[in-house]
Formats: C-alpha cells, structure tokens, sequence
C-alpha cells in the first residue's frame, strides 16, 4: 500500500471526475458520486498520517519513474512533514465542499462535480510531486475548472470575476515556466531534491539564481495573494461557489512559498525577507482595517483572509524555525476556519438570500445551531486560547517578536486585535441585538443535517487542534539541512523532521 498510496490519492478524484461526467446528469446523481469519490479518497489520505514516521530524513512513500525521457521529466512524488497534512487537508475539505454545495448547485451538476473533481486532482498534484515540470502541470491545472466553474455558477458578475482571477494567477505562471526551462538547461534536471543539491553546492550563476527566485516568488505571491497583489481576491470571494472559495486562496501559494522558493533559494529568501516581512506587515493592517469596514459578509471574509495570510507570510520569511512551524500549522487552522465559515455564510445566504450584513439581526434564537458554530468559528479565527487559531498565531508572533523584529511584532498584534473587533461585531450584528425585519417575516430553518455533519467535526477539530496541538506539530517540525542555516547566512536546505534548535538560540 505505502508504494502505491500517492498514486491512488492521485487517480481516485480524476476517476471519479470521468465517471460522473459519463454518467447521465440525473438528479443527486452526480453529488452522491462526488460524494463518495472524495471520501474514499480522503481515507486514501489518512494512510499517510497513520504510517509517517516523525524524523526520518527524505521523502517518504517516494515514487520516481522516468516519464518522458527527452527533456527528462520523471513522474516523481513524494510527502514529508510540510506537505503530509496538506494532502490530508485537500481530503478533509473536499466532501465538505460537496457537501455544502447540495442545494446550492440547481443546475449542470453532472458538469459542477466532475470539474470539482479535477480540481481536487490539480491540487494534490501540486502537495505530491517533486518534479518541478509535473508540479508546474498541475499548478496549472489548477487554474482552469476553477475558472470555468466561477464563470457558470457566480452570483452577479460570475464572468467577469473569473477573468480577473484567471489572468491574476495565470500571467504570473509564465515567468515561473521560465525559470524552471533555466534551471534544467543548467543542471539538466527538473528534481526538487536534485536542484536542491545543485543550488546548495554554488554550482549555478548567482545572477541567473536571482531571476530565477524572483520568477518563483511572484507567481507564488499571486496565488496567496500577498499585499499588493491581492487585486482578484475579493471579488472572487463574492462570486464563486462555496465549495470553491473554500480552496481559492493560501495554501496552495503559501506551501509553494515554502517549498520551492525558501527550499530551493534560501539565500535568495533570505536577501527579499525584508520586503516579504515589510509587505505582511502592511498587508495584516490593511486587511483588518478594510474587513471593519465592509457590510457584504463574503467582502468581509476576503479581506480577513488577506490578513491571516499575510501573518502566514510573516512566519515564513521571518526565516526562524518556530516562525515555519508556526506557519505550517496556521496553513491547516487557517483553511478550516475558512471552510467552517464559508459553509455558514453559504448556509446564511441559502436561507436567507442575500449577503448584506445590514439586513441581519437577531438570528440567534431562529437558527441556535448555526449561530453557535458560528460563534465557535468566529472565535477560533480570533485565537481564542484552547482554540487552534491561537496556537500558529502564538507561534508566529513569538519567533517574530525575539529572532525578527519588536516593530513588525506590535504590527502583527494591532491586526490580530481588529480580527476579534471585526469578527465579534460581525457575530453581533447578524446574531444578536434587535431582530431585523427580514429575520422577523423570513421563516428558515436551522442547520440541516448534512451540513452539521460538516461543521460539528470541524468545530471538534478545532478544539482538539488547541488543546493538542503536538499531534500534527510533530510531524511538521522543521530542520536545517547544513549548520548554520539562513540566519548564519551559510546555504540552507528546507528540510522537514524533528527540531534541532530553535532560530533563537535554544533546543525546544
């Protein structure tokens, strides 16, 4: 099973893309494929957490095949501690996207799931391989149902958002292509694991090595989005399906920041850390300054978002080993705060049919579930201790605070404080306080039963990703590769497995 589990996770979704494309589109047909489809896949995925071992050097349930021999691109895949939770995240949010989706998508069902599926495919692509033409592949990949999917089934202006998405994200792929066709034509390779070795030695033009890390980071940027970049971000939010907001934006960009900028460039990171430090800065304020100030629930989860992820941005070029540990970890509680609420605020607008803030008020008593998970996530998003927010946040703050910089700390913490002023006044507003007139003559039930499926889990998770949170760190902990590492300025390799020190002096 251990030398064929990559595979499996890899053609289970695209299968079931195929056979629900094929089959005729009757009904919950298509939903209940889908459905099925992405929870075996997601059982495929807790394979690997149940036999990774904590600490062992290298890739583990490695596959390296050669697929086409001229240019030599080999079918190469492999999970360490970076990306072995990203997987099993993909397979968690997956059925939960499907699932949310049930009553929302009326129509082209049959087209809506199998393109979900391929997408489900795209992005276990980008955690799994270790070949830089296979990985761009499905980065790719990626863009396209994503696109199509928000261009059909947006709410107002579904066409023109998925345009701007599509060009944001895809333009800066063209320079990251680029540099990948400069780094084979100089070492002959398109292997992770090989590039890293060659970059670590000095063998490749410092000059080249620059443009090259320039290209990779800002296709990344884009992705995540980093500030300013964030251009596609808020509208996307608004218009596309839930179950495709809900993988839209961070993890994809944030793990490729991880990867294959700091791992294959690490001097380069190391010289742009500044900029990427000042940028997640600006963009922590900017995000909750802007979230405070909008009246559309899906604008303000954008915005939020563009927050929380620069704080992610922060961990990562803050360049400490707390710093990536505590930033892994906010990749996985971050995404699934996000899903929770998006399924809310689906939920919210199914019942309620529309997204205005101002048109809410007093929901507590008619739908007590909703409003209670609701408030659970709200406060998880926050870092309320005990609650997994709190942990990555604590850790990213921390290193930041003792091996970067006072300033850029007390900037990271003024954001977080108007997260829970923006997040506590949104629960307010839609849940309590005088009953609005639309809530009064609007007869809506509470959650129904597929979706607490969704949510009661997920609330639990977020309890025992607070309380418990060495289960998942363990396995994450970063090490570096030759002593010294990026703050002795010496080359580094990103690599993942027990910590040996932390960037600020001491063992942990």
């Amino acid at each position: 099973m251990n030398d064929s589990i990559l595979t499996l996770i890899l053609l289970a979704p695209l299968a079931g893309a195929v056979v629900v494309a094929l089959l005729p589109d009757r009904g919950k047909l298509s939903a209940w494929l889908a459905l099925l489809t992405s929870l075996a896949t997601f059982a495929f995925t807790l394979h690997l957490p149940a036999h990774f071992i904590p600490g062992q050097s290298g890739f583990q349930f490695e596959i390296d095949k050669l697929w086409i021999e001229n240019p030599a691109i080999h079918y190469h895949v492999g999970v360490d501690g970076l990306s072995v939770w990203m997987v099993v995240l993909v397979g968690l949010l997956a059925p939960a996207g499907i699932v949310a989706s049930w009553n929302a998508i009326k129509e082209r069902r049959k087209l809506f799931y199998s393109l979900f599926l391929v997408q489900q495919t795209a992005m276990y692509g980008v955690f799994l391989s270790l070949d830089l033409m296979v990985y761009y592949g499905f980065w790719e990949l990626s863009l396209v149902p994503m696109a199509i999917l928000i261009a059909m089934y947006g709410r107002k202006e579904g066409p023109k958002a998925a345009t701007k998405f599509f060009l944001f994200t895809f333009i800066p792929s063209a320079p990251l292509l680029v540099a990948i066709l400069w780094l084979y034509a100089r070492t002959g390779t398109f292997s992770f694991v090989d590039l890293r070795a060659d970059i670590a030695t000095g063998a490749l033009p410092i000059a080249g090595l620059s443009w090259a890390a320039l290209a990779f980071l800002f296709a990344f940027a884009v992705k995540v989005p980093v500030f300013p970049l964030h251009g596609w971000l808020a509208d996307t939010f608004n218009e596309a399906p839930v179950a495709l907001a809900m993988v839209v934006a961070g993890k994809l960009g944030l793990y490729s920041m991880l990867r294959f900028h700091v791992g294959l460039f690490p001097e380069q990171a190391k010289a742009i850390a500044p900029l990427m430090i000042a940028l997640a800065g600006i963009g922590i304020l900017y995000g909750a300054c802007l979230a405070l100030v909008q009246r559309d629930f899906w604008r303000l989860l954008a915005f939020a978002a563009i927050g929380h992820l620069s704080l992610i941005t922060l961990g990562i070029y803050g360049l400490t080993f707390t710093g990536w540990d505590g930033a892994i970890y906010q990749i996985l509680n971050n995404e699934l705060i996000d899903a929770a609420l998006f399924v809310l605020f689906g939920a919210l607008e199914l019942r309620y049919a529309t997204s205005q803030i101002g048109a809410y008020g007093g929901l507590a008593a008619k739908v007590p579930q909703l409003a209670t998970l609701f408030v659970i996530s709200s406060l998880a998003m926050i870092g309320l201790p005990m609650l997994n927010g709190f942990v990555g946040e604590f850790m990213i703050l921390s290193s930041t605070f003792a091996g970067v910089s006072h300033g850029w700390a007390v900037t990271a913490t003024v954001g977080v404080i108007l997260s829970a002023a923006y997040m506590l006044w949104l629960v307010q507003r839609l849940f309590y306080g005088p009953e609005s007139k639309m809530a009064s003559s609007t007869t809506a039930g509470d959650l129904r039963f597929g979706e607490q499926a969704i949510l009661w889990p997920f609330a639990v998770l977020m309890l025992a990703m607070g309380v418990a949170p060495m289960f998942w760190i363990n396995a994450i902990e970063t090490r570096t590769g030759p002593p010294g590492g990026l703050a002795g300025g010496s080359a580094q390799v990103l690599q993942i497995g027990p910590a040996v020190a932390s960037a600020e002096g001491g063992r942990r």
